[in-house]
């Protein structure tokens, strides 16, 4: 059970800030499992006992880690302007190539850790589907705003299409990403 921070403890939320900012850095470079908490503990400047103070296991990290990102994907989302639930589409879609062109691109971190926990019932694999669930429901209100008669197989079609985008942008061409977006939303959208 964690315990309660006390006001005594300037350094929990620095602490707590470095450790999720070295374990990003570290897992998405190396991947998850070939990163050891020692390695985190060491470039992120903490005793062990700060550690496990605030993560009392790496899986505690590592899901702190994904809903990290997922929380800055929704913030991302929840910031672009408004606009007609088509356009939305497009432009979550397009978020896409702002991430892969970026530099440093090595894939999604979801389905990258996805792959190192293939147990679906592990608190990582559950966090990865919430986010997954998230994307598609996302994607599925907005379809269903635009009158899709299908909305729920467009989303999943576009949730594969994102998977593999953004794993074309790593293994291929990040720079061809963009142009793969636009007209692969295109396509699907002006087929329905």
């Amino acid at each position: 059970m964690r315990q309660k921070k006390s006001d005594s403890q300037p350094e929990a939320g620095p602490a707590r800030r470095r450790l999720l900012e070295t374990a990003t850095r570290l897992f998405y470079e190396g991947g998850i499992h070939a990163v050891g908490i020692d390695r985190i503990i060491a470039e992120a400047g903490v005793a062990k006992a700060t550690f496990y103070n605030h993560f009392p296991s790496k899986d505690d990290l590592v899901v702190a880690y994904l809903e990290e990102i997922d929380r800055a994907g929704r913030a991302a989302v929840a910031a672009l302007p408004k606009q007609p639930p088509r356009k939305m589409v497009s432009a979550i879609m397009e978020r896409i190539s702002e991430a892969v062109v970026a530099g440093g691109w090595r894939g999604c971190p979801f389905l990258n850790a996805a792959a190192e926990y293939p147990d679906p019932t592990s608190r990582v694999r559950q966090t990865i589907n919430a986010r997954r669930v998230w994307y598609h429901d996302s994607l599925r209100t907005l379809l269903a705003e635009d009158g899709d008669p299908t909305p729920s197989v467009t989303a999943s079609l576009l949730v594969a299409l994102t998977d593999g985008l953004l794993e074309s942008a790593y293994l291929d061409d990040a720079e061809s990403v963009p142009a793969l977006v636009r007209e692969a939303v295109a396509r699907l959208l002006d087929r329905r």
